[in-house]
């Protein structure tokens, strides 16, 4: 079908208007428009990236603030919605619990395993961290990342957060970065 006129300006605008603004639910049940601009996980680089940002971070589990953060650092890997690493002092003291077990990452090194401890609720296995991290990730010392499916509400921004899918990667996704992304069934040799 050929558009002239009023239809075709208006697709050209809608097209135009739609890739500079993505529409964000917030937790407060409230719609807001932004201009920030998105990202494809599939332009992020491997080896992983380390992006410092000012990201307002917020754990929130059985009603309690779990962390609270502005100064995380994001992991952006090839097919991976980012990773937020989230400085251990900005957890509210007490609801980390390292627990037994390791796993191993090509680029950061070997990863420990913490419990979650809110209230009455231990949420397992739910915090990483890399004792002694590779030195090319040296600034993620200190930092701990968290599975964010495990949690009542994780936000960024005020954005709620989906969590990537699979149980092994702990990735982040928001309005903010598009896919498709790895975890999924099907997709584990990506």
């Amino acid at each position: 079908m050929v558009k002239y006129g009023f239809a075709l300006v208006y697709e050209q605008v809608l097209s135009q208007a739609c890739s500079q603004h993505r529409t964000v639910n917030t937790n407060e049940g409230r719609i807001v428009t932004t201009d920030a601009p998105t990202e494809s996980v599939w332009d992020y680089p491997r080896p992983p990236a380390m992006d410092p940002v000012n990201d307002h971070v917020r754990i929130i589990h059985g009603g309690q603030v779990v962390c609270e953060s502005t100064n995380t650092i994001r992991i952006l890997e090839t097919s991976h919605p980012p990773t937020y690493y989230i400085p251990r002092s900005d957890f509210t003291e007490g609801v980390l619990e390292p627990v037994a077990g390791q796993t191993m990452c090509e680029f950061k090194g070997v990863a420990s395993y913490a419990d979650v401890v809110v209230g009455d609720t231990r949420i397992p296995r739910a915090a990483w961290w890399y004792p002694d991290i590779n030195r090319d990730y040296a600034a993620l010392a200190d930092h701990v990342a968290v599975y964010p499916g495990l949690f009542d509400e994780v936000t960024v921004n005020g954005e709620v957060v989906q969590a990537q899918e699979g149980d092994f990667y702990g990735g982040w996704i928001t309005s903010r970065v598009t896919g498709p992304f790895k975890g999924a069934p099907g997709t584990w040799g990506w």
